[in-house]
Parts: C-alpha cells; sequence; structure tokens
C-alpha cells in the first residue's frame, strides 16, 4: 500500500498537491501497488510459446562506472494481458565486453514482478569508465536480443569527442520511425528522448496506422497506458535503437495528458483527486517501460526525472522536467501576448527545488559545455508575423518569461561555460541564440537553443513553411527555422559543437530519404550559432 509518510512529504513539496486533497487524495490512490515490493519468482520452469522479448532491450542513465540495464516481458504486446500470468518471473542477465560473450563481465538474476509489469531494471555498478560493453538477458528458454552500452568517461578525463542525437514526438499513428532506421547507423555515444514518447489519444482512422485501446476515449487507467507504451515499443525500429546505446529520457506532455501542469488539467472541471490518481498510473507505466534508475521509481503520482551526468569535461549534461512542477499556463494558455500574466515572477516551469538544483549544478560544472535537455522552446519567439501585438506561447518558456529571464541572465553573470539548450516538443526545427530578453537582440548572446523536430507527430511537414521570411525578419535571434520531420545529431569537442539537422522527407511509407537539411556550428568561448 501506499506509504502516508510518503504521502505526507509529497503534499509538503513545492508546487506539490494543496494539503486540502490530502485525506482524499491518501483514499484514492491507497490500492496501488507498493512498488517497491520484492516478490519471489515462481519455482515452476516458466515456458514461452511467442517471444518475450518482442519489446526489445534497452540501457539509460549512465555514468562512469554504472548504467541501467531494462527490459520487459510482452510474448503478446497487442493482448490485454501481454501474453502474461500475474507471478513474478526470474530473468538472468549478462554483461560482456565482446558481443559473442566470451568476456562476461558480470551476470545475475532480477525479478520480472507484475506490479512493476513485468519490466525489469538493472543498474550495473563497478564498470570501467568510457567502455563500451554488450549485454542480454534469458527468461525462461528464450534470450532476448543483443545490445550494446557504455559508460561515460571518468569525470576527471577530456574526451576527444561526443556523438549523441535528440529526438522527441513520435506519434504512432501519424507517421513511421524511418528517423531512427537512420540514426542506429550514425554510431552514437548518447541519445537523449525529450519527450512525448507515447501520445495519449483515442485511436483514429485513416491514418498511417491505428492505436490500440480505448476507442473513443484517451487513455486513463493503468493498463491502458502500459497497452499504449507496449504498441509504440513494440516498434522495431524504434526499439532497434534503443539497442543501440544508452539512452537519457524525459517526459513532456503527452505520457500523461497535453498540456498538463502540475496537478492541473487543460481542461476545467477535472476532478483534481481523479486526477492525480490518473498522473501516478502514467508515472507509473512511464517508469515500467524507461530504462531509469529505482532514484525514479514513483512515489505515487510524483516521480523524479531531473538529473545530470558528467561526459568527462567535455559536457555536462542535465536533464530537465518541466512539466510536474510547474505552475498554470498563464492567460488561458495558448499564444498571447508578453503581459503582466506572462511576466509574473511566480509563473514556473521549473518549480523552485529543480531551479536550485539546476543553478547549484551550473556552478559546480566543470564542463566544457553546459547542456540543458529540456523540453519547451526557450527562444521567446513572436508567433504573430505580421502585424498586431506580437503573441507568444504560453505553455512555452514565455509564459514563465520571468523566471526564464533570470535563468539566461544568472549564466550571464556567472559566465557559465557554453550553455547549450536541447528542446524538442513543436514539431519543427529551429536554432535560436539566446539573450536575456529576445525582444532585445541587440544584447549579447548568452547560449544557443537547438530545436528538434519530431520523429513522426503530424505526418509530413511542409517544406517551405508559410511566412517563413516574415517570422524569421520578425525574430532576429532565429537563424533556422524547418518543419520537416527527422531528429538533430551532434558531434562535440573541445573546440566545437555541431549540430546537424537530418530531415525524412516522408514519413508516411517505408524508406522515406533521409538528408540532413542544415548543419550549425557554435565555438567553444563564442556564443551563438553559424551556419556551417
Amino acid at each position: 500500500m501506499l506509504d502516508l509518510s510518503q504521502l505526507a512529504q509529497a503534499v509538503r513539496s513545492e508546487n506539490g498537491v494543496s494539503r486540502r486533497l490530502f485525506l482524499s487524495y491518501g483514499a484514492a490512490l491507497a490500492a496501488l501497488p507498493n512498488l517497491a515490493t520484492q516478490s519471489r519468482a515462481a519455482d515452476r520452469k516458466i515456458r514461452f510459446t511467442d517471444n518475450p522479448f518482442a519489446l526489445g532491450v534497452a540501457s539509460g542513465d549512465p555514468d562512469a562506472t554504472s548504467v541501467v540495464l531494462w527490459t520487459r516481458l510482452a510474448p503478446k504486446p497487442m493482448q490485454p494481458d501481454y501474453g502474461m500470468t500475474p507471478e513474478t518471473v526470474a530473468v538472468t542477465w549478462e554483461l560482456a565486453d565482446d558481443e559473442q560473450f566470451k568476456k562476461v563481465v558480470q551476470s545475475g538474476t532480477a525479478n520480472a514482478t507484475p506490479e512493476l509489469g513485468h519490466s525489469v531494471h538493472v543498474e550495473v555498478s563497478r564498470l570501467a569508465p568510457n567502455r563500451w560493453y554488450f549485454y542480454r538477458f534469458r527468461a525462461g528458454d528464450v534470450t532476448s536480443p543483443i545490445g550494446r552500452t557504455r559508460t561515460l568517461p571518468a569525470a576527471d578525463s577530456m574526451p576527444e569527442s561526443l556523438r549523441f542525437a535528440f529526438a522527441s514526438c513520435q506519434h504512432y499513428e501519424t507517421g513511421l520511425y524511418t528517423a531512427y532506421e537512420q540514426m542506429a547507423q550514425d554510431n552514437l555515444d548518447l541519445v537523449f528522448h525529450l519527450g512525448d514518447y507515447i501520445y495519449e489519444y483515442a485511436g483514429a482512422d485513416k491514418r498511417v496506422r491505428k492505436h490500440t485501446g480505448p476507442a473513443k476515449t484517451k487513455i486513463l487507467s493503468l493498463e491502458d497506458y502500459r497497452g499504449r507504451h507496449a504498441q509504440y515499443r513494440s516498434d522495431p525500429l524504434l526499439h532497434g535503437m534503443h539497442a543501440q546505446c544508452p539512452w537519457f529520457v524525459t517526459w513532456d506532455d503527452h505520457e500523461f495528458d497535453n498540456n498538463y501542469a502540475n496537478d492541473i488539467s487543460e481542461k476545467k472541471g477535472v476532478d483534481p483527486v481523479a486526477f492525480l490518481k490518473q498522473r501516478a498510473f502514467a508515472y507509473q507505466a512511464y517508469y515500467e517501460a524507461m530504462p531509469l534508475r529505482a532514484r525514479s521509481l514513483p512515489k505515487g503520482p510524483d516521480m523524479q526525472l531531473y538529473r545530470k551526468a558528467s561526459f568527462g569535461r567535455l559536457a555536462e549534461l542535465l536533464v530537465l522536467d518541466t512539466r510536474q512542477y510547474r505552475t498554470d499556463q498563464p492567460n488561458g494558455d495558448g499564444a498571447k501576448p508578453l503581459n503582466e500574466a506572462a511576466l509574473n515572477p511566480k509563473n514556473s516551469l521549473l518549480g523552485m527545488k529543480q531551479r536550485g538544483w539546476l543553478q547549484d549544478s551550473l556552478l559546480a560544472s566543470k564542463g566544457t559545455w553546459n547542456v540543458l535537455a529540456q523540453q519547451v522552446m526557450m527562444g521567446m519567439v513572436a508567433l504573430r508575423p505580421a502585424e498586431g501585438d506580437a503573441l507568444y506561447s504560453m505553455d512555452q518558456w514565455p509564459g514563465a518569461a520571468h523566471e526564464r529571464m533570470a535563468l539566461v541572465q544568472f549564466m550571464a553573470d556567472r559566465k557559465i561555460a557554453n550553455p547549450v539548450v536541447l528542446t524538442g516538443d513543436i514539431h519543427s526545427n529551429w536554432v535560436n541564440d539566446l539573450h536575456v530578453d529576445d525582444r532585445k537582440p541587440e544584447t549579447p548572446v548568452v547560449a544557443t537553443e537547438f530545436v528538434g523536430t519530431s520523429i513522426s507527430s503530424g505526418g509530413n511537414g511542409p517544406k517551405v513553411p508559410k511566412l517563413l521570411d516574415v517570422l524569421m525578419s520578425r525574430n532576429p535571434t532565429v537563424k533556422f527555422h524547418d518543419q520537416q520531420r527527422g531528429y538533430v545529431r551532434c558531434i562535440v569537442t573541445p573546440k566545437n559543437w555541431q549540430s546537424d539537422y537530418v530531415i525524412v522527407e516522408d514519413v508516411t511509407k517505408p524508406g522515406g530519404k533521409v538528408v540532413t537539411a542544415k548543419s550549425f556550428v557554435v565555438e567553444a568561448g563564442q556564443a551563438g550559432a553559424k551556419s556551417a
């Protein structure tokens, strides 16, 4: 049962659940499973008629001496019970220096419990820094595909380079995952996924493919969310890319509910207790589906995702959560003027605790590059391209404009080395030079923001966006904009950062042509992006 001492701590947390909801909140969540329970595996020898590793394998959250290995048993991913009975299954794992597993470094057994959707999260420690490894699982008489993972360089080392990609927004119904087919050939060290890993919508007809689950409503229950994750992860291109290298993941809104803000739904009149119970289901299913450490194990509707890692002294990697702790969008959300409500100092995307952690982390960083991997666009981009008042997205950082400008001012005042912001969400590509106030482009550039388009969400985007020239003339801080699908590949050295905008020309059918549309470079010590 849910530990009410944990619940009490949650309601006391900044931007948390209001105290008046404490009793009803506790009662509503009391039936949720204790996710920390360690169940004993069944004694009988289990046999599978279908491949229990249909969702593949993955690794994530590496540091210099450890990494998380993940899998989830689901021999029938599209069935309500995923082909599993409600019993604990022993899963063995191996980590080796070589793909043939002649030099096994470590091995062990983990329990895949029904309480955690038969997922497995193994934190392997005491590894050598800056090393590639291979891993696999075995359940019953079936062996999983082989995954490849790595540790990060030692904290005091200076690596020659870091190659990674970042991606977001992969609506299963509106496009294929062709981008991951190309990404798997890029020989990457890491991948960042910046949110909208799944979409919560009911299935729609006449699309590239169709969601399973409720026919007329969004997914709501734990089983709904589990099933949606299973459907997405069953895609061979997606789970194939997971097997190539470790991922750092964070969510945005569609892993739970569109445009939600902390415990507030975008829709009016939603019961807050029911909403938090739904959030608990969504967060649990997310944890089950991702290669995350035990520190991210949900406690009811609360789950810590913000965290950091060091790629030696080359790059400090800061992964943020701009959904769980934010205040409600000002001005009723949407595109609105940057008025008093949007500039209210109380507005926040980070919450006080995460903001303090971020600033402390930036001050303590020894990285040549300081990377903020996060969800929504930080550039203050005026969306009305022609005439009238400039409009800004209230769901993005302009909705917390005071906090956003204070953060950039902090980086300028404290001379944070080479800050780079990575962003998803918006289903389009952008390169933004970030000023303390982007409405004053004559002021110094402090950081660079690379915004990546969607993997598939929205279907094929237009090659030539309407009013593009007017948009960019109205926003001189914007250096590039494109609305096609794809991802961003980054190559980082002590002297330069290069971002390649990789696009897929057609995501509605297999074999879409993949090209690099544009590349941009940032020189260490010189803020601002230049065309490569």
